[in-house]
């Protein structure tokens, strides 16, 4: 909540100024239609002159900085309060049951900040994931082995954590092959097998009470953020395996128990033999890294492309042992192969050699698959396009929304409210831009420069108390007056007028601009929640 705090603190000192120098608009206009102000500058809801001054239902900027001043509309607390605790608040107790999970607190500020600075970014990590999910399903359906289901289940678990594949001395092949790593297979899968809850007020805060109106303000506010339910739900669906602490201890106790083959034979744990393992998470590589060893699901974009090779690794292994034992090859060419039962299709005894037959039972042409970071592995494009359009979507259909029923609503132009959540929109879609391109950089190269990812988040961080400050605006009826409701940004200060009494025609013309604000935002947010329910939870391999 420090986030509303720091914002709340800025909207006061801005507020507060103002708020005993108050424009009353009504009472402008009813000095102007008395002739106080002369007989010109009133103008009808359209913006053109009226013949009689009495019968202005607008002004023009000119006139309204004259009579009415450049102060704000009457400040009410008891409509703040109200309207700040039937949306905006709601929102914020719902960004709360994000899964953080980072071993340090400024991670998780971060992690919130991002979401919230940049619901782009938020959206994409969590197409990310569900693709992420099932690609590795559909990877591994074609592979019949010990321990694949287990496999993909712990791969797809790891997508919150920076995982690492060593494939020297034979220590992937071992994992994969040997009978004897069963236990580290159904250990490390049961040690991730957890799942995030609900909070149940976080549940209860997202319906209003029958006692709190419902105006304008707030349906716009509504539509605003509804780009976060369906990001926060996506996660909670998902569950993420993203405490750092818990992962980590996971990955740590399964690998007490993993073997590797040895020249004479028989397996050896392989803490007898060094300190590496086959499975591991990168530690301590400094800040170029820093968010691929962040937790929090919202960093998914960093660990995409070492996540993906990191899982090419394991298919590749997993993929040739599977296709040597369909043909009854034993990993010892010196035996015959052993028959299975019922219960266990791949004898024990075919999957048991020494170093040099394990590692060349999983062995591939170099040319398949080189040893070079510069191969990203197989469907990255279509996964990061998919997830791009689906965030994008999201985005930019809710904002979007916010956007058009403000452009539409009186008088008709790109001004404060519009432009803030334009503002919000475009940052938000920087932030993205700019991190994503930064976690590619960091992928190809040790010694890339971090500038693009520190400013990525100094934008989200001014992006979040931003959209913040522009929901306090809107509430507090700071955005009432006259530069703002004159739509000068865009009409320009010369042809520019305050529309003071909204008449029913003008009313009914926003119909259309509302029922598809309506449409758009919701469809958007609906259409996103259906394309992560498709994804997850896909079917696994036997």
């Amino acid at each position: 909540m420090r986030l509303v705090g720091s914002s709340v603190c800025l909207w006061l000192a801005l507020i507060i100024p103002v708020v005993l120098g108050s424009v009353d608009f009504q009472q402008c206009l009813i000095d102007v239609q008395n002739g106080k102000w002369g007989q010109t500058g009133g103008t009808d809801n359209q913006g053109r002159p009226v013949a009689n001054i009495s019968t202005a239902t607008a002004i023009t900027y000119d006139l309204c900085v004259t009579a009415c001043g450049s102060g704000q509309g009457p400040f009410q607390w008891n409509i703040f309060s109200q309207q700040f605790s039937a949306w905006l608040l709601p929102y914020l107790a719902l960004i709360s049951q994000l899964p953080f999970g980072a071993r340090n607190r400024l991670d998780n500020v971060v992690s919130m900040l991002l979401t919230v600075g940049s619901p782009t970014l938020a959206a994409y990590s969590l197409a990310l994931t569900v693709l992420n999910g099932h690609w590795i399903a559909q990877r591994f359906s074609g592979v019949s082995y010990p321990n694949v289901k287990n496999a993909v289940k712990i791969l797809s678990s790891l997508q919150q954590s920076p995982l690492q594949v060593n494939t020297q001395d034979s220590l992937l092949a071992s994992l994969v092959v040997l009978h004897a790593n069963d236990d580290f297979w159904e250990d490390l899968r049961d040690h991730l097998n957890y799942v995030h809850t609900w909070s149940i007020s976080a549940i209860r805060s997202q319906r209003p009470s029958a006692s709190q109106r419902s105006t304008p303000t707030d349906k716009l506010s509504g539509r605003f953020f509804c780009g976060f339910f369906p990001v926060v739900v996506g996660w909670l669906q998902i569950s993420p395996k993203c405490d750092a602490d818990r992962v980590h201890q996971a990955v740590d106790k399964a690998n007490k128990n993993a073997y590797v083959a040895t020249f004479e034979g028989e397996p050896i744990l392989a803490s007898e033999k060094s300190t590496k393992r086959a499975i591991y998470l990168r530690k301590g590589t400094g800040a170029i890294h820093r968010d691929e060893q962040s937790t929090p699901p919202i960093y998914n974009y960093a660990r995409f492309l070492p996540w993906t090779l990191a899982v090419e690794h394991v298919y590749y292994a997993f993929r040739e042992a599977s296709e040597r034992s369909s043909i009854h090859q034993p990993v010892n060419a010196g035996m015959n192969w052993e028959r299975g039962d019922k219960n266990t299709r791949i004898h024990h005894l075919n999957r048991r050699g020494s170093q040099a037959q394990v590692t060349a039972y999983v062995s591939f042409e170099q040319a398949e698959f080189p040893r070079s970071r510069s191969r990203w592995g197989s469907g990255v494009v279509s996964r990061f396009l998919l997830a791009a359009l689906a965030a994008l979507s999201l985005t930019w259909g809710t904002t979007g929304a916010a956007i058009i029923v403000a452009f539409f609503t009186p008088t008709r132009g790109l001004a404060c409210r519009s432009g803030s959540y334009l503002i919000y929109g475009v940052i938000s879609t920087l932030v993205w831009i700019l991190l994503v391109i930064s976690s590619v950089l960091a992928h190809y190269s040790t010694f890339t420069i971090t500038v693009k990812g520190r400013l990525g988040k100094i934008l989200a961080s001014i992006n979040a108390v931003w959209v913040i400050l522009t929901c306090l605006f809107q509430f507090s009826s700071f955005f009432d007056r006259c530069w703002c409701d004159s739509s000068v940004f865009y009409l320009g200060a010369k042809n520019a007028y305050n529309v003071i009494n909204v008449g029913q025609a003008d009313v009914n013309a926003l119909n259309a601009p509302w029922i598809g604000g309506v449409a758009l935002a919701s469809g958007c947010a609906v259409l996103f929640m259906g394309f992560v329910n498709v994804l997850i939870n896909p079917a696994l391999p036997d």
